[in-house]
């Protein structure tokens, strides 16, 4: 049974040799505005060879917590109880001390590798730094002990990779070489935050296979922050849950996924989409959609080039052919280059579309200009990825949501207020947000200012570009629930552009699969999700975690099979390449 913080109060919850120890960790901030209490007496430890996942949402206290293993916490810091690393205290550590530690006790894997990486430096002088800090080898061992490090952590051409700089290599391979900076001077254990992230969800399997492969045959232990329960099911021995700086709930993964104790957890679990639960997971499901029904937008052979000097055009979009009907949303997926976000904005006429055809409620949008787009693009609504920047930071909410009327000059001064606070109760924020300022909100706030502001028009298509991938998961599912029910009584048609296939399934009528500007496979939710004939989008669905430990066991040995069956390798730790073990 899993255990909450009262029970567990004082006992040690795992053996008696932890590789990181926090025992009553308390950490509060002094701010202009006063004491924020982050973290509230924290014990936790983790085991050699031990995945320990610490899971919440964002202001939980779950990266202050682990930030504290570094030292790196900022002097507003007040930090009480104590923090050892391979049974070290290292609270009271002079910062010479403190960088001795880093890296070779305990290293770090962020969950952005280009911030992670310094843009200016070479992967290979990045990767011997840390062994030169802490005398584990220098010069041309170092170097050799580079390239080593990358082929074992799987990146093909080590001997080339060490001489390119981060932005030379994908996102998926940046990760890779900031895991093999963390195993760089064989750590006792690693603080992996939100490794994933960032990722598309086949190069996220990857990461995953590969930290456990790490955690199996080098015994080091890892402390897991993420608020993804597909990634905790997929990974974690054991789950501590944070809510508001304390944990609330922890035990072995099976038993707190599987059969939550306390309210949040469950909470927190009820949020996740599953992917083959369908639509309906959050609230109502959409109305079915005629097959009669007109069309609300209709794409033709759509093409479209990037030209670069002295170089042949990068065809993003190829010959790409769908179509939404009226009261219709249908689901573009795709990994990141697949150019999905960009056929959203060769819609809205953002970027110049070189060749094919695009109507829009009957209109060829691809013909129009000036005052005739103007007047189509009245009856287009957007909704983009990140809130922060879509919104006027200088703009209350009410100028923001109102904005649109003004351009398109509908109605006067008291029918745009009255329709603005109209929108404000549709999406369900108070009518106090209209004088508030953007970063006075939420980001699910946020979120939701953007859905109205995109609805203020009574748009006849909407299209919204991962309009819930910034998102905690329980907001992200209170955002799906009311996007379904505006859906429903608005009966605007939408494309919804996502890499979450889950989300997907939870409201699409319609999928389209895309893999390099092309569309590799279309049809119904249930004959692309469930009855994929194609193998990139078995590939897809194969990668995508549940957040249900027995079934992505399942699945992640589904997974392995079929990239046998393609020819393809599985990623792991190739101890071979290193000349240390544990």
């Amino acid at each position: 049974m899993t255990t909450t913080d009262n029970q567990y109060s004082g006992q040690r919850f795992h053996g008696e040799n932890p590789v990181l120890k926090f025992d009553d960790l308390d950490v509060r901030f002094r701010t202009e505005f006063g004491t924020v209490h982050a973290v509230k007496g924290l014990t936790l430890s983790v085991e050699p060879g031990e995945v320990m996942a610490l899971v919440g949402e964002s202001g939980s206290g779950k990266s202050v917590s682990a930030t504290t293993a570094l030292g790196l916490l900022p002097k507003t810091a007040r930090i009480q109880g104590e923090t050892r690393v391979a049974d070290r205290p290292i609270n009271n550590l002079s910062a010479r001390d403190l960088r001795k530690v880093r890296g070779k006790s305990v290293a770090m894997v962020f969950q952005e590798p280009m911030t992670a990486l310094n843009p200016v430096i070479k992967i290979g002088d990045q990767l011997i730094e840390s062994m030169e800090v802490h005398g584990v080898a220098y010069g041309r061992q170092a170097w050799n002990r580079a390239i080593e490090l990358l082929k074992a952590v799987g990146i093909p051409g080590a001997e080339r990779r060490v001489n390119q700089f981060p932005h030379e290599l994908s996102g998926g391979m940046r990760q890779r070489v900031v895991i093999a900076m963390a195993l760089a001077c064989d750590p006792e254990v690693i603080i992996a935050d939100e490794p994933t992230t960032a990722l598309d969800v086949t190069v996220q399997a990857e990461i995953l296979d590969l930290l456990r492969s790490l955690k199996d045959k080098l015994n080091t232990g890892i402390l897991l922050i993420t608020h993804n329960m597909g990634v905790v099911a997929d990974m974690a021995d054991n789950v501590a849950v944070m809510f508001k700086g304390n944990i609330v709930e922890r035990g072995p993964v099976e038993q707190v996924l599987l059969h939550p104790q306390h309210p949040y957890t469950k909470k927190l679990l009820a949020a996740v989409p599953h992917l083959g639960d369908g639509p309906g997971q959050f609230g109502e499901a959409p109305n079915p959609v005629a097959e009669t029904a007109e069309a609300a937008l209709e794409v033709s052979n759509l093409v479209v080039e990037y030209h670069r000097t002295g170089k042949k055009p990068f065809r993003a979009v190829d010959d790409v052919s769908f179509d939404v009907r009226r009261g219709e949303i249908v689901g573009l997926v795709g990994e990141s280059g697949s150019g999905k976000s960009t056929i959203g904005r060769a819609l809205l006429g953002l970027i110049p579309s070189h060749s094919g055809q695009v109507k829009v409620l009957g209109e060829d949008l691809l013909s129009m200009k000036g005052s005739e787009m103007r007047q189509l693009r009245k009856r287009i609504g957007v909704i983009f990825q990140d809130p922060a920047a879509s919104l006027n930071p200088r703009f209350p909410v009410g100028g923001v949501i109102s904005e649109p009327l003004e351009v398109h000059k509908v109605g006067d001064r008291k029918s745009r207020e009255a329709r603005v606070h109209e929108l404000l109760e549709a999406v369900q924020l108070p009518r106090s947000a209209f004088n508030r300022y953007p970063h006075e909100l939420s980001g699910g706030q946020r979120q939701r200012v953007s859905i109205a502001r995109a609805l203020a028009l009574n748009p006849d298509l909407l299209i919204a570009d991962e309009p819930t991938s910034a998102l905690d998961v329980s907001v992200q599912a209170s955002v799906l629930a009311m996007f379904t029910t505006l859906q429903k009584e608005f009966g605007f048609a939408c494309l919804f552009i996502s890499h979450d296939l889950a989300v997907i399934d939870s409201l699409a009528h319609r999928v389209v699969v895309m893999q390099y500007g092309k569309i590799v496979e279309a049809g119904t939710r249930e004959q692309v999700l469930l009855n994929p004939q194609q193998e990139y989008t078995k590939r897809l669905l194969a990668a995508a975690p549940v957040p249900d430990p027995i079934e992505q066991r399942e699945r992640r040995a589904a997974r392995h099979a079929l990239l046998k069956e393609l020819g393809d390798e599985i990623v792991e730790l190739d101890t071979r390449e290193l000349d240390f073990e544990k």
